[in-house]
């Protein structure tokens, strides 16, 4: 649950910092919001799922 917890708020960090600097503009951050909610009801929702807890075990086994 803390995993998915803090892509969210990565993610969304990095939402804002593109609509304040890249020049993001907000109707394509709610297009991208609803590809999202509509990728996380579909059939390669598991897949997607599957994948960033693999890297993110990944990135958690790095020794620095």
């Amino acid at each position: 649950m803390a995993l998915s917890i803090s892509a969210v708020v990565l993610l969304a960090i990095v939402v804002f910092l593109l609509i304040r600097k890249a020049g993001l503009k907000g109707g394509h951050a709610v297009v991208c919001m609803l590809l999202g909610f509509y990728l996380a009801s579909s059939s390669i929702a598991p897949t997607i799922s599957e994948l960033t807890t693999n890297v993110a075990g990944m990135i958690g086994d790095i020794k620095f």
